[in-house]
C-alpha cells in the first residue's frame, strides 16, 4: 500500500525527524509510537496529503484511497451527522452518480466507446470499495460507535465534543479505505464501542497505522510498530508487546557494545602511550590511533543508540503516602437505588468492599457508574435502600468530570492547602506532576487547562492519605508511560482501591475483583478484566438464567481434615494443576494477548496455590 524512503519533516526551522522509511503492505496493523512532540501526528498527515514533505519520497498503490481520523474537530458544523460521513467516501457518491447518468444515456441509445469505458472505470472504482454494499458498510460503522438513526440528520453543531471525535472517526472508516490513518482512535469510546472497533479493524481489508496509549487495544489490534524517536525511527514487525520486549533486549545489547568499544579504545590506547616515542614502533602507533579515532566513532553510534532505547520520557511520578488502617468493612451497600431525574440507573444494588481491597468498577457509558461513585461517597443522596462508609475510612475521589479545586490562589498554594505539605514538599510532588520551576508553581489555578487541572488534581489525590481511593477515568489524558506509572502504583496501594476505567490493561492488572452495571443492577466476578470478560462469553453463550446480585463476601468455613485419602487425593490434583499451568504459560509465550488463555493461567496459578497449602496442613497434622 504504502513504501515511505528517507522521510524528512522540519517544524519552524527546526529538524522534527530525518531518514523515516517504512513499508506497508494490505493487512498490516501497524503501532506509532513515541514520545509526545516526535511527529507521530505530523507523519499522519504528511500520508494523508496534509501537510508538506521536506525530504524523500511517498509512493502509494496505484489508486490507493486514504482516510485520517485525528484530534481535530470538523470545521463544517452546519452539516448534518449523515452528510459528514458521506463526504469521507465523496468519490464513491460522485462514482454512484456517474453510473446513474452514464445508464440514463446507454438506455437512449449511447453505446459508443467513450460511454462504455466511462461506464467500466466508474464501475471499477466503486467496486474496489466493495460495490453498492459500502454505503450500508457506513451506516453499520455510525451504530457501532454509539450513535442512533435518530443523530443522523442532527447537524454537528448539536454534538458534543466526544461525539464529534466519534464522527470523525465514523467519517474515515465509513468511506471504505485502502490505508486508514488513526490518531488516538479510542478517546471518547466506552469499552463496548472499543471492542466493536477492535473487531472492525481486524476484518477491515486494509492497512492501518495508528496512535493510541490504550496498551489492551494495542495488543489486540496491531502487529507491526514503527516507534520515532529522536528524530530517527525503527520499524519491528510484531506485536506491540514482543516489540516492549525487544526495545529492552536492544538497549542491553548497545550498552554491551559500547563497554566492549571503550575497553578496546583503552587497549589501544595504553599501546599508543607506550610505543608512540620508539621509531620501530611509530607507524604501528599512528595505525592505532587510527583505529582508536574509528572505534570511537564507533562508541558514539553505539552510545546514540542506547540513548535513544532508554531516553527516559517526562511521565508522572507516582507514590501513594501509606494510609491509616480502616476498619474491615470500608463500604457496604443494601438494596441501593440510585436514580437520575426521569431514569432509575441501579435498583436493588447490594455489595460490601473490606479492607485491602482493588475493585473495578465496569459497565457502558451512561450506565451510572459515576453517580454510583457519588451515591457511594455521601455525595449525593441514594433513591432508595442504605449505603454506609466503615470506621475510620478516608476517602479521597478524583472525579472524570470538573476537578475540585481551590481556584483562589496559585498552584502552590492549592497544593499546599490541601495537603498540608511544606513548600519544599510541595514543590517536589508538583515536580513530579510536571509542574517544574517558579513560573509553573506560581500559575493561577483559574487559568489552567483542563489536562493542567487533572495533573494538579492527580498530585493532591496521590497526596492525600486516605486509605480508600474512589478513582474515575484517573488515565484520561496520560500517555503510556504514565499509564504505566500509574498502574505501578495502585498495584502496590496498601488501602482499598475502587476504580472506573476504560483502560482495560489498568483493570486486569489492578483489579482483584470486578463489580459490572448489567441490567439496570450490579453483579460481581472474581478477578480483573480478562476473567470478568471471559465469564460475560460464556453467559452470552449459554441459556438465559437468573444471575446473583453482589452480596458482601464472606469467608468459606474450611473443611475438615480427612486423613491421609484426601492428601493422597490433593497430590494428584496438584500434578494436575502443575501440568495446566506448564501449558497455558507455553501457549502464552506464542500469544501473550489471548484473554481467555489469561484468565485460565491465573485461575490456575491460584488454585495451585490453595491446593499447596491445603497439602501443607494435612501433611503437618498427619505427622502429628
Amino acid at each position: 500500500m504504502l513504501i515511505a524512503s528517507g522521510l524528512r519533516k522540519e517544524l519552524a526551522g527546526n529538524l522534527l525527524f530525518d531518514g523515516v522509511s517504512f513499508k506497508v503492505e494490505r493487512r498490516d496493523r501497524v503501532a506509532l509510537s513515541g514520545p509526545n512532540g516526535a511527529g507521530k501526528t505530523t507523519l499522519l498527515r504528511m500520508l494523508a496529503g496534509q501537510t508538506e514533505v521536506h525530504g524523500g519520497e511517498l509512493a502509494f498503490e496505484k489508486g490507493a484511497r486514504v482516510a485520517l481520523h485525528d484530534q481535530r474537530p470538523p470545521l463544517e458544523r452546519d452539516l448534518t451527522l449523515r452528510d459528514y460521513v458521506l463526504a469521507g467516501a465523496a468519490d464513491l457518491v460522485a462514482a454512484e452518480g456517474e453510473l446513474r447518468r452514464l445508464e440514463q444515456a446507454m438506455a437512449g441509445g449511447a453505446h459508443d466507446s467513450g460511454t462504455l469505458n466511462a461506464y467500466a472505470a466508474a464501475q471499477a472504482r466503486l467496486e474496489h470499495a466493495g460495490g453498492y454494499a459500502w454505503r450500508e458498510h457506513a451506516s453499520s460503522v455510525v451504530r457501532g460507535l454509539g450513535f442512533v438513526d435518530d443523530d443522523l440528520d442532527r447537524p454537528l453543531r448539536t454534538f458534543s465534543g466526544g461525539e464529534l471525535t466519534r464522527a470523525s472517526l465514523a467519517r474515515a472508516l465509513g468511506g471504505a479505505p485502502d490505508l486508514l490513518l488513526l490518531d488516538e482512535p479510542t478517546n471518547h469510546l466506552d469499552v463496548e464501542s472499543l471492542e466493536w472497533l477492535e473487531k472492525e479493524l481486524e476484518t477491515l481489508d486494509a492497512a492501518v497505522i495508528l496512535v493510541a496509549h490504550d496498551r489492551w487495544f494495542l495488543e489486540a489490534v496491531t502487529n507491526a510498530v514503527l516507534e520515532l524517536s529522536g528524530g530517527r525511527s525503527i520499524y519491528f514487525p510484531g506485536s506491540w508487546h514482543t516489540w516492549r520486549l525487544e526495545k529492552a533486549a536492544r538497549a542491553l545489547d548497545a550498552q554491551k557494545e559500547v563497554a566492549r568499544v571503550q575497553a578496546d579504545i583503552e587497549r589501544l590506547n595504553r599501546f599508543v602511550e607506550r610505543f608512540r616515542a620508539k621509531k620501530d614502533k611509530a607507524k604501528q602507533a599512528q595505525a592505532k590511533l587510527t583505529q582508536i579515532g574509528r572505534l570511537q566513532k564507533e562508541r558514539a553510534a553505539a552510545a546514540g543508540e542506547v540513548e535513544r532505547l532508554t531516553a527516559k520520557r517526562r511521565t508522572l511520578g507516582f507514590e501513594f503516602l501509606k494510609p491509616a488502617r480502616s476498619g474491615r468493612t470500608v463500604v457496604e451497600a443494601e438494596e441501593l437505588r440510585v436514580e437520575v431525574p426521569g431514569r432509575v440507573l441501579l435498583s436493588g444494588a447490594t455489595f460490601a468492599t473490606e479492607r485491602g481491597e482493588h475493585i473495578a468498577l465496569v459497565g457502558p457509558n451512561g450506565s451510572g457508574k459515576t453517580t454510583l461513585l457519588e451515591t457511594l461517597l455521601g455525595r449525593r443522596p441514594p433513591a432508595g435502600g442504605t449505603v454506609r462508609l466503615g470506621h475510620g475510612v478516608e476517602a479521597a475521589y478524583f472525579s472524570q468530570h470538573e476537578v475540585e479545586l481551590d481556584e483562589r490562589g496559585s498552584v502552590l498554594q492549592c497544593t499546599q492547602a490541601a495537603t498540608g505539605l511544606s513548600r519544599p514538599e510541595a514543590q517536589s510532588l508538583l515536580g513530579r506532576f510536571l509542574f517544574s520551576g517558579w513560573g509553573e508553581h506560581e500559575k493561577q489555578v483559574a487559568v489552567l487547562s483542563g489536562g493542567e487541572r487533572r495533573r494538579l488534581a492527580l498530585a493532591l489525590t496521590v497526596a492525600s492519605g486516605a486509605n480508600f481511593l474512589v478513582l474515575d477515568e484517573p488515565t484520561n489524558h496520560l500517555d503510556l508511560e504514565s499509564r504505566e506509572a500509574l498502574e505501578a502504583a495502585l498495584e502496590a496501594f496498601p488501602g482499598t482501591l475502587l476504580l472506573v476505567s476504560h483502560d482495560r490493561a489498568l483493570l486486569d492488572a489492578i483489579a482483584e475483583r470486578t463489580l459490572a452495571v448489567e441490567d439496570g443492577t450490579l453483579r460481581s466476578y472474581d478477578g480483573g478484566w480478562a476473567d470478568y470478560i471471559r465469564r460475560r462469553d460464556e453467559l452470552a453463550a449459554s441459556p438465559p438464567q437468573s444471575e446473583p446480585k453482589a452480596k458482601p463476601r464472606k469467608a468459606a468455613t474450611p473443611a475438615k481434615p480427612k486423613g491421609p485419602s484426601e492428601l493422597e487425593r490433593i497430590e494428584v490434583q496438584i500434578a494436575a494443576r502443575e501440568h495446566e499451568v506448564a501449558e497455558l504459560e507455553s501457549k502464552l509465550a506464542d500469544d501473550w494477548s489471548d484473554v481467555d488463555t489469561l484468565a485460565a493461567h491465573r485461575r490456575a496459578r491460584e488454585e495451585l496455590k490453595s491446593l499447596l497449602g491445603r497439602w501443607e496442613e494435612l501433611f503437618e497434622k498427619a505427622q502429628a
